[in-house]
């Protein structure tokens, strides 16, 4: 195993917390997801985490895509696809040109930027805004959505954003982005394996993770209509702008 992935078992550990996390908030708890990709980028050099952060969060997906395989609505994917396509793909020519010291910061200015845009969303009155449902809003969502998620696993909050904007029940809501994070995630791994991000030495990782995003996901299926949503989800948003600010600085 290559030098870069002979993680102590502290760093081990912070990675398998983070599994869980991803698994719970696949299929409960969204906002977790964003917390997970900050911590496994302070267990490992940026860019080596991107790698075996996309493939937990693959594993995620195929959860969530279980269970809610039937709420998708394709209309909405379809239409959003070939500009997430070609954000990835920007995302992907980026990554191959900084390394890691310029990586590692990026990564904590970008969840910054997101945790701002989703708390800035939830502070308003969502039936008083009219959020444009054109192809150029679709357009520039997918942009920004396919190179952040390439760049860092953080096109969370802006698939949020879109998806309110489209007026989608929560099971729809749900089922949706489901789809669309595993479609995009597979998309993604030939770019990453070109870029050397996922390899023997990531796999074998992520072979070690997945019985902790296994329990994750199942324990959200159960728990999730008992979660104290709203003060959670500030305690995960504290925490995770604390983890994004410590790869600031």
């Amino acid at each position: 195993m290559g030098s870069i992935y002979t993680l102590p078992a502290a760093r081990l550990c912070i990675l398998l917390v983070s599994g869980f996390m991803i698994g719970l908030s696949k299929t409960a708890v969204p906002g977790l997801g964003t917390l997970a990709v900050t911590l496994s980028a302070m267990a490992l050099p940026a860019r080596a985490s991107t790698g075996i952060v996309l493939v937990m969060l693959i594993c995620g997906d195929v959860f969530a895509v279980a269970y809610y395989r039937r709420n998708a609505v394709w209309t909405h994917l379809l239409r959003l696809f070939p500009y997430a396509i070609a954000g990835i793909i920007i995302g992907y020519v980026l990554l191959g040109k900084i390394d890691d010291s310029q990586l590692r910061p990026a990564i904590g200015l970008i969840i910054l930027c997101m945790l701002a845009l989703n708390y800035w969303w939830k502070k308003q009155d969502t039936e008083k805004i009219n959020i444009p449902s054109r192809w150029w809003f679709a357009a520039f969502m997918g942009l920004i959505a396919g190179t952040t998620t390439m760049l860092a696993n953080a096109a969370g909050p802006i698939m949020i954003i879109y998806l309110l904007a489209m007026g989608l029940p929560k099971k729809e809501f749900i089922g949706t982005g489901a789809w669309y994070f595993f479609l995009a995630n597979l998309f993604k791994v030939p770019f990453s394996a070109n870029l050397g991000l996922i390899n023997t030495s990531s796999l074998k990782i992520n072979v070690m993770t997945l019985p902790a995003i296994a329990l994750g996901a199942v324990l959200g299926i159960v728990i999730l209509k008992k979660i104290p949503e709203r003060a959670f989800n500030i305690i995960v948003q504290i925490l995770t702008a604390a983890a994004a600010l410590k790869l600031l600085f």
